[in-house]
């Protein structure tokens, strides 16, 4: 059991991180056929393969690391990760608090590493982020449900690019 602020305890398992994703051959020819294919939520099921096949465990797998291995494996050049907010910020819900509109993996990198992203909510996802540009992915969005489409037009959301990459003109 953990003490979360926002929720009070909560238990706790290993997540460990996704190296495969079984169904991923399903999954890329339902596209190919031009399917729109849902998968991965919660972060799936974690198995290990053993002698007598393959084996749950008492895991959760962190929904935005796959989401970021899936975008890798079917080789996609945006990933959105929908969350609570419009935007991520540095300094969130603090005085000084900045909305990130256009940002680089190297800057998002040096924001987690001096502590900006909480671990329970923000930071998974800047990690998911990071990981999917450095696989060959071109860009990231981090927004909320209701302002996907004018973020993909480039209006709204935190856009994640690699570095050298040119940002958005707005």
């Amino acid at each position: 059991m953990m003490f979360d602020a926002d929720r009070g305890y909560r238990r706790v398992v290993a997540s460990p991180e996704p190296k495969s994703i079984i169904e991923i051959d399903a999954i890329r020819e339902l596209l190919d056929k031009g399917y729109i294919v849902i998968a991965g939520g919660g972060g799936g099921i974690p198995v290990i393969e053993t002698t007598e096949g393959l084996q749950g465990v008492n895991a959760v797998i962190d929904k935005d690391l796959l989401s970021a291995l899936m975008g890798q494996l079917i080789r996609a050049s945006l990933f959105v990760i929908t969350t609570s907010i419009e935007r991520v910020y540095i300094n969130f819900h603090k005085p000084n608090q900045l909305p990130l509109h256009e940002v680089t993996t190297d800057k998002l990198r040096q924001y987690l590493a001096d502590g900006h992203f909480g671990e329970g909510s923000m930071a998974p996802k800047i990690r998911a982020a990071i990981r999917f540009i450095e696989s060959g992915g071109d860009r990231v969005i981090i927004t909320s449900p209701e302002k996907v489409i004018p973020a993909i037009d480039g209006r709204e959301g935190t856009h994640i690019v690699g570095t050298g990459v040119h940002l958005l003109k707005r």
